[in-house]
């Protein structure tokens, strides 16, 4: 939207008639400022132009409408935007409310990914009136106000708050003083609750003036023959409409697991901030975690389901993409100090929700809440939990609110898979620690930092930083030595120490811990091979990635090497291409494929692979990786490292 704060704040900008706003005079006035706009527009223009402004048009025109019965007027309508104000801050909260009833019930009537859902923002402010139209503080006020509601939703600044509070029979939720653009201070901003119940309420207690009672008769009476017209015309419609759009089992991309199959989307930050990006992202990955503790489901790793995030997808497209039955969608809004989950599952294949819940807590309460959303999706699923799953789904490495939020941070960070993240997630380790001396998982988290520190060279001294690494996992594992992460990093640095029985037994125990884990068996797969077993890891590796669908290459990587430690070559040859496909120019790709085609003896594409990882390090050397390669047995490492030799490597 225009703005209008700078508009105003011009020192001379010219009007039609040569004179200047500056020294023009203008009237000032206290109004009710409704803006409104739809949320995902340029999604909707983009999949259909037409559908878009026709529904935009017919909506516009009900909510002029509404406006207009509520003693308010349209002032602009650029875009997808509206601007109303109103005389009375009651009537453009009524009329707010109104419009979002009438609205939903139209949207009702589309298909979901074709419905249009405007957000309302409401404020009572100080406005410059030129003419007919309006400027100033409040207007844009009203309009940052509404860019903090949910599509279909309603936020009120704090005026209009303290002028309805108690006069509509509305419930409010306090969202916090929201810094705003171009305001100097924090706005005070509240939800309207839009609970069908509440709405329906509201609209039944409101009086109609004595003066419009006949006129009103009237009216319910034509009304009651529409709805009667209308809800035949509803029903015959119903009964000729096609079947919910559901996901084909046999246009599946996997074959459907026989246990129960899901996957969790990242749920939608609705905080109106960036910055909380962090703990909806924190939240999904926690019920991801607990929800792949159960061996009686199948549950699609956490990179994978990522890969949709801030898309406009089908929740069939996500069942028949990644190979699943279910299909776990929600959003999250996080206050000063409450926060509201919303959560529904659904059937991706025959086309219905199974569950469908809100929460509003405490932000004190999250531990719990957690454990009560994974919970309900067990009992929607008809799953039981052992004595040890359920035990493990429950544990809590730490109880302290503020740590679990460092730690939350820190995990997000780590995500970034960069220098400065790796600092700043170590860092929010440490101070999640200061909080919490106890807290296992700030630990193990804080070991994987100073192992990217070696894998990636941003560390000043290889030894010390594993020393480090090796340390705080010890202290993570005597803490906690059920969780399944700690457990497969202990055995990580086992295998960095050669101690290979020992990487194995924890590597297996990994997966036990946590039979949906795909980097658990991506790593004890490697595990196997480094230890001259590399036939046992090619069926875990396959495991791997039809857990993890858009796996990472690394896991192409390892099946590649696997395959040249069992002689097929080919095999091996298909899958470190796919790997260099996903992650162009990357050294330990290049490596493997090096291996692949000198083993195969397909010697001019080894020189010419070779040659590409000289190009892309140049300071690449046989010997360097002879040293730090954790093979148990002389005759692999000699294989691995004679096929880069024959290849012209040095």
């Amino acid at each position: 939207m225009l703005n209008l704060t700078a508009l105003v704040s011009l020192p001379s900008l010219t009007l039609e008639g040569g004179a200047s706003m500056a020294t023009q005079d203008f009237k000032r006035r206290l109004t009710a400022i409704f803006s409104a706009d739809v949320e995902g527009y340029s999604r909707l223009m983009r999949e259909d132009e037409e559908a878009t402004v026709r529904t935009i048009t017919s909506y516009r025109a009900a909510m002029a409408k509404l406006i207009q019965q509520y003693r308010g007027r349209v002032v602009d309508s650029p875009g997808d935007n509206i601007l109303a104000e109103f005389t009375s801050v009651v009537d453009a909260v009524n009329c707010a409310v109104e419009i979002q009833r009438e609205l939903a019930e139209r949207n009702a009537e589309l298909p979901s990914e074709r419905k249009m859902q405007f957000r309302i923002g409401v404020n009572l402010g100080d406005v410059i009136e030129e003419g007919e139209r309006i400027y100033g503080d409040g207007v844009n006020i009203a309009a940052r106000v509404e860019g903090l509601a949910e599509g279909g939703g309603i936020c009120i600044s704090g005026t209009v708050y303290d002028a309805i509070e108690a006069k509509l029979g509305l419930e409010y939720e306090y969202l916090g003083e929201q810094a705003v653009k171009n305001i100097p201070k924090p706005v005070r901003v509240y939800r309207v609750l839009m609970e069908p119940e509440t709405i329906d309420r509201v609209v039944a207690e409101k009086k109609v003036e004595p003066r419009r009672q006949k006129l009103a008769v009237a009216v319910v009476i034509v009304l009651f023959l529409v709805i009667g017209v209308a809800g035949v015309w509803k029903y015959l419609s119903r009964t000729a409409a096609p079947p919910a759009e559901v996901a084909s089992v046999e246009k599946m991309a996997f074959p459907l697991p026989e246990k129960p199959s899901i996957a969790v989307l990242a749920f939608n930050n609705m905080s109106g901030d960036p910055e909380q990006e962090y703990f909806s992202d924190g939240i999904t990955e926690e019920i991801i975690t607990a929800l792949s503790k159960i061996s009686d489901l199948f549950v699609i790793a956490r990179n994978s389901s990522f890969s949709y995030k801030g898309k406009p997808v089908k929740v069939q497209q996500v069942g028949k993409e990644l190979g699943v039955r279910y299909v776990l969608e929600g959003s999250v809004r996080k206050s000063v100090d409450r926060v509201r989950i919303t959560a529904q599952l659904v059937d991706a294949i025959a086309g219905h929700h199974l569950w469908a819940e809100r929460y509003d807590r405490e932000l004190q309460d999250i531990f719990a809440l957690q454990d009560e959303i994974t919970k309900e999706i067990l009992v929607a699923l008809q799953v039981e939990l052992t004595r040890g799953e359920s035990a493990r789904m429950s544990g809590r490495d730490t109880d302290n609110l503020e740590a679990y939020l460092k730690y939350l941070q820190a995990v997000h960070h780590k995500t970034r898979t960069n220098q400065e993240g790796n600092t700043l997630a170590r860092e929010l380790c440490e101070e999640a620690i200061a909080l919490d001396p106890d807290y296992a998982d700030a630990y193990r988290l804080m070991a994987w930092t100073h192992l990217m520190d070696i894998w990636f060279d941003w560390s000043k001294s290889t030894r010390e930083s594993f020393k480090k690494a090796e340390e705080l996992a010890e202290k993570s594992l005597a803490l906690d030595n059920t969780n399944a992460l700690t457990v497969g990093l202990v055995g990580n640095i086992y295998l960095l120490k050669k101690q290979h029985d020992m990487a194995i037994s924890e590597g297996e125990r990994a997966i036990t811990l946590n039979p949906n884990s795909a980097s658990g068996y991506m790593l004890l797969a490697a595990t196997y091979r480094f230890s001259g077993r590399a036939k046992e890891g090619i069926p875990l590796l396959k495991k791997a990635i039809r857990l993890e669908p858009y796996a990472p290459s690394i896991y192409y990587y390892q099946l590649g090497m696997a395959y040249n430690f069992t002689g097929q070559y080919d095999e091996a040859i298909a899958v470190l291409k796919k790997a260099l496909k996903r992650t162009p120019d990357q050294q330990i790709s290049l490596i493997g494929l090096t291996v692949a085609y000198s083993l195969a003896d397909r010697m001019e594409e080894a020189r010419a692979t070779a040659a590409e990882l000289l190009r892309v390090n140049q300071k690449f050397s046989v010997a360097y990786l002879e040293k730090k390669t954790p093979y148990k047995y002389k005759a692999d490492l000699e294989l691995s490292m004679g096929a880069l030799r024959k290849a012209g490597l040095k």
